[in-house]
């Protein structure tokens, strides 16, 4: 009873509706809770597993209201989805995110599961996205191996989504993969991103800045960034996230809040404030002629235009 009324609000409410599948123990809930309710990684592994779905009502950006469907991956369940509840499971979908486990021993079974997921939203909801999750990534220790298989996994599922268009990452709860993942997921359903990006570009030229990065205020998810000055660490974003969202946790615990921060060297100056309501901003310069006070100026200038961008729906 309580899944179906579930699913009727989340139709008439106009929720951003999100499945989270895969095979049961496949880190599902685990990834989840890191996001979205403020787990470290270690502690997740005292998790149960999902039984049935387990529905949340996620806000993001303060309008964005993510419906989240952890669907357990049981085999009963996932018969169920398939069939008797296959029109409440798939109807209405923006977003399909499928884990798929690299210690699972049952490939060909993760493989059809997966094309009754795809077929179940050609039906039911085939505008919706599709992120596929390759997960525990973590225990291929070589990093060679890992881009191998990455390039394997992405190169089957493609082969079997057809024309579809899917996406895949490769993902760890002990490292940034997994903040990349879900941040470029969220990241297609943020509204006017367009328009933040490019108000976001217009203020890092002004500022002199070689980056500027926009986060969210409680997942610390990568919302928009501006780079004038190309770095060759390509996750450097994700990495700060991982950092700071660890730093965040561990000031709650001494009752402290975390409002900003600045880092400077012989090099660069780096600073993270609180932006808007929602989000927090981060501001890069290597250029020793331009002063933190002038830039935290022009950023405090800039927060009502970016409040009101932020709050407009599409």
């Amino acid at each position: 009873r309580v899944f179906y009324l579930a699913a009727k609000m989340a139709s008439s409410k106009g929720l951003k509706k999100v499945l989270l599948m895969g095979k049961s123990g496949s880190g599902k809930t685990s990834m989840r809770s890191i996001i979205f309710a403020n787990f470290l990684a270690k502690p997740t592994m005292r998790l149960g597993p999902t039984l049935h779905v387990d529905h949340d009502n996620v806000k993001f950006l303060g309008n964005l209201v993510l419906n989240l469907w952890d669907c357990g991956g049981q085999d009963a369940f996932m018969e169920a989805f398939f069939n008797s509840e296959r029109s409440t499971t798939f109807s209405g979908v923006h977003v399909l995110i499928y884990v798929f486990d690299v210690d699972s021993h049952e490939h060909k079974k993760d493989v059809e599961q997966f094309r009754s997921c795809l077929n179940s939203i050609q039906d039911l909801s085939p505008d919706a996205r599709v992120f596929c999750l390759i997960h525990k990534m973590d225990l291929i220790k070589n990093e060679t191996d890992r881009v191998k298989l990455l390039e394997e996994k992405r190169k089957e599922l493609t082969g079997i989504a057809g024309k579809r268009q899917l996406t895949v990452f490769r993902t760890s709860i002990w490292d940034e993969t997994l903040y990349k993942a879900w941040s470029e997921i969220v990241y297609q359903l943020v509204p006017n991103v367009n328009k933040l990006q490019e108000k976001l570009e217009k203020l890092c030229n002004l500022c002199g800045a070689d980056e500027v990065v926009l986060f969210e205020k409680e997942t610390f998810l990568v919302i928009s960034d501006a780079i004038s000055r190309k770095h060759q660490d390509v996750h450097r974003f994700e990495k700060i996230s991982n950092i700071i969202k660890h730093y965040k946790l561990t000031c709650g615990k001494t009752q402290a809040r975390f409002k900003s921060m600045e880092v400077k060297n012989s090099k660069f100056t780096a600073f993270v404030d609180l932006f808007t309501t929602n989000t927090y901003i981060m501001v890069i310069m290597s250029n020793p002629r331009i002063q933190s006070a002038a830039i935290q100026q022009n950023v405090k200038f800039a927060q009502p235009h970016f409040e009101q961008i932020i709050k407009a729906k599409v």
